[in-house]
């Protein structure tokens, strides 16, 4: 029986973390990984998922060497200080925010795929869903709030049903192309894509009693969006090659279009109420003035940077994913030294995190913030 039960505790953790990393961030993957090779992308998303493994691994120790609940500011707070809580608020408010910019303006475009067969809606559509999730935040339909698990489970059938339907119509040279001149490209999506940062403190909630198991949890929960990510860009590179689109249903036709609009409503929906919880809660500000923060100000935002085409879907995403990603995860390296030091519990399992290592993740994720920068004003 005990057996039993840790067995349905460690699906249970592993669950809340591949659901909260796989995304609609899976919809920006083919688009870069096309432009640049199928090998090259696959060899980012390995990569980089093993790099994020490892930094969700620390984070894990960090919870375990600390006493108390904490979400990630609050560990930055207590082994960092008050500028490290900051630092860390404003990037998880950057990173969301990029988010729910992303997702409405890739719903806006899918809608008016779907249902025009072209894109000259998109602003209309864009502005009807933002109408809809300001409606929504603003009566509190907490029903919607679980929608993202149903988002999960539909993603991961989509990955499944894409590639039957399409693995016969894989072409091999679109999977053997490479452009060496863009090698960086897939960085910041990619990263966007297997970021969960923020679910870690929840997971040893899950695992509460057992947290003897949250190694294993983290490993098998970081490793399955990697094959996921893979599956999904194999069959649809595999399929449009370099003429994927950025929206990868797209190339697909318009029900996988419309799965994928569901995908991201589910994200839109999940993110908006963090926000709104992280300004009601954390914050002490109003409701109103909350919502106004979660609803109106993202799309105002979203409406200025489609009007004068600042940037597009898979650019946010690239942005978000290297900024956040990058200096999150620099944070992060150095909350780990520190708990190894200042931790006040012993934890149920410990890494080794040399100097060395730091530093040269430090500079990948600098390097690849400067690298985002540049190719969105390039």
């Amino acid at each position: 029986m005990k057996k039993s039960g840790n067995f349905k505790t460690l699906v249970a953790a592993v669950g809340t973390l591949t659901g909260t990393v796989i995304g609609a961030g899976i919809l920006g993957l083919p688009y870069v990984i096309a432009k640049s090779g199928f090998l090259i992308g696959v060899i980012h998303i390995v990569l980089l998922g093993l790099i994020i493994l490892l930094i969700n691994l620390y984070i894990g120790e960090i919870s375990l060497r600390t006493k108390g609940n904490h979400q990630l500011p609050g560990y930055a707070n207590k082994y960092i200080g008050k500028p490290g809580k900051i630092f860390m608020i404003i990037m998880m408010l950057f990173g969301v925010y990029s988010a729910l910019i992303a997702y409405l303006l890739g719903i806006g475009e899918s809608l008016s795929f779907v249902i025009f067969g072209n894109l000259n809606l998109s602003l209309l559509f864009l502005i009807i869903v933002g109408v809809i999730i300001s409606v929504i935040i603003a009566f509190g339909l907490k029903a919607l709030r679980k929608v993202e698990g149903v988002g999960i489970f539909l993603i991961i059938g989509t990955v499944l049903v894409i590639l039957i339907f399409f693995a016969t119509k894989i072409k091999v040279s679109n999977l053997t192309y490479i452009n060496p001149a863009l090698m960086f490209l897939p960085y910041g999506v990619v990263l966007f894509a297997l970021l969960g940062f923020d679910i870690m403190p929840e997971m040893e909630l899950v695992l509460k009693g057992k947290e003897k198991l949250l190694k294993k949890a983290i490993i098998i929960g970081s490793l399955i969006p990697i094959a996921i990510y893979i599956v999904f860009v194999l069959a649809v590179v595999g399929f449009s090659g370099l003429s994927s689109p950025e929206i990868a249903t797209f190339a697909l036709g318009r029900l996988p279009t419309l799965l994928g609009i569901f995908t991201m409503f589910t994200s839109l929906v999940a993110l908006s109420f963090v926000l709104r919880d992280m300004y009601v809660f954390d914050m002490k500000l109003g409701k109103i003035l909350a919502w106004f923060l979660v609803t109106i100000v993202p799309l105002i935002a979203t409406l200025l940077i489609f009007i004068f085409k600042a940037a597009t879907f898979t650019q946010i995403l690239g942005l978000a994913g290297s900024v956040t990603g990058g200096l999150t995860g620099i944070l992060i390296l150095i909350m780990n030294k520190k708990a190894k030091k200042f931790g006040d519990r012993k934890p149920e399992y410990e890494l080794k995190l040399p100097w060395v290592l730091l530093i040269i993740l430090a500079i990948m994720f600098i390097l690849g913030i400067f690298y985002e920068i540049y190719m969105l004003f390039l």
